[in-house]
């Protein structure tokens, strides 16, 4: 009765979902599907996070935030696409006069339960209030760490439009978002406000609030074009073929935002390592990379700043131009950026670790 309850929905755009050729057998499907785990991977799972022991997953030290003026929004220019990076995987843009919200998670814990589960390690650089009017939300799935409900219900007060995948509208309707309000898209699908052209784009990846909903909702990433600029968000994805195709039908980029964070070999297939991450970036046909999807949440068995780490190596070795900001500094397409690393090496963070243990 509790889980039918806590799991209640509204209908979503059925006709859409079922002409849907990603829609089968009652669930959303990737374009190469893989065997989904059984329950022994859960239970394996489980086990790890009762008795393995976790190392430098969370930092020792606050992590350096800048927090974001108002006003200063308003100082940017309206003709170059600016962002900002707020934490894990939640983008505040300025497209024109306009400012808008990518997978806008402002809580504290990413979890269906505000006791438990895990918890932010830096405050946000603005909050919700402060935030100006937001013209769009753009949303790339329903996990707890991308759509959160607590930020959607503040948010919608203050928010024109909410672009979302299939089947995502169940969601936000039930969290107080008008119909009227809401545009769903399927893969490859297009959809213009003002200025900015959004365009759909797959991932490998599923989607789910609880036991009962496995890829019942679709997942996908997005190309943001605005005043012959493009930026790209990659949400959340396994490696696959289909950046390539991305970069070929939807690029150049002058920003790719990249997973790069909570992966881990137990779910290879939905997740990048770091070395997959820039194999996408370069399969995209970008100019710059912004690692996502890091530094905010314990959310895998690595090292917090693992991913950071390992990303520069490779972009060091590559070649790869690499945006690194803190969180709360602004970057503006087609200007310069000075971005000293922010996030301890290695030997520094265990060295914190130990006099932390005393």
């Amino acid at each position: 009765m509790f889980l039918k309850h806590f799991n209640a929905k509204l209908p979503s755009n059925t006709q859409d979902i079922q002409n849907s050729p990603h829609f089968r057998e009652g669930k959303f499907q990737n374009l190469k599907q893989h065997k989904r785990k059984g329950k022994s991977s859960f239970f394996n799972y489980l086990g790890r996070l009762l008795f393995e022991k976790k190392i430098n997953t969370k930092p020792v030290e606050p992590l350096p935030v800048c927090p974001i003026n108002k006003v200063d929004l308003f100082l940017l220019d309206d003709h170059n696409i600016h962002l900002y990076r707020l934490g894990h995987s939640t983008i505040l843009l300025k497209l024109g006069k306009d400012f808008w919200l990518i997978d806008p998670v402002f809580s504290a814990r990413v979890s269906p339960f505000s006791f438990i589960g895990p918890k932010r390690f830096h405050p946000t650089p603005i909050t919700i209030e402060q935030l100006p009017a937001i013209k769009g939300v753009i949303i790339s799935h329903n996990h707890y760490d991308h759509l959160d409900k607590k930020s959607i219900q503040a948010l919608c007060k203050k928010t024109e439009f909410f672009i979302a995948p299939l089947g995502v509208d169940g969601d936000l309707i039930r969290w107080g978002v008008r119909q009227s309000q809401i545009t769903t898209l399927d893969w490859w699908q297009q959809h213009k406000v003002d200025d900015v052209n959004l365009t759909f784009t797959p991932a490998h990846h599923y989607s789910g609030r609880w036991s009962d909903d496995h890829s019942t909702t679709l997942w996908g990433s997005w190309v943001i074009a605005f005043n012959n600029q493009k930026v790209y968000f990659s949400g959340d994805s396994g490696y696959f073929d289909t950046f390539k195709e991305i970069g070929e039908r939807c690029g150049p980029f002058d920003i790719c935002m990249i997973e790069t964070g909570a992966y881990d070999s137990q779910w290879p297939l939905v997740h990048m390592h770091p070395t997959q991450s820039m194999q996408a970036f370069q399969d995209l046909n970008g100019t710059y990379m912004l690692p996502i999807h890091n530094a905010t949440f314990d959310l895998a068995f690595h090292a917090w700043y693992h991913p950071l780490e390992t990303i520069t190596e490779l972009a060091n070795t590559h070649n790869v131009k690499l945006l690194m900001p803190k969180f709360g500094q602004c970057i503006s397409v087609g200007s310069t950026f000075e971005q000293p690393q922010w996030w301890p090496s290695s030997s520094t963070a265990n060295a914190s670790e130990q006099v932390m243990k005393g």
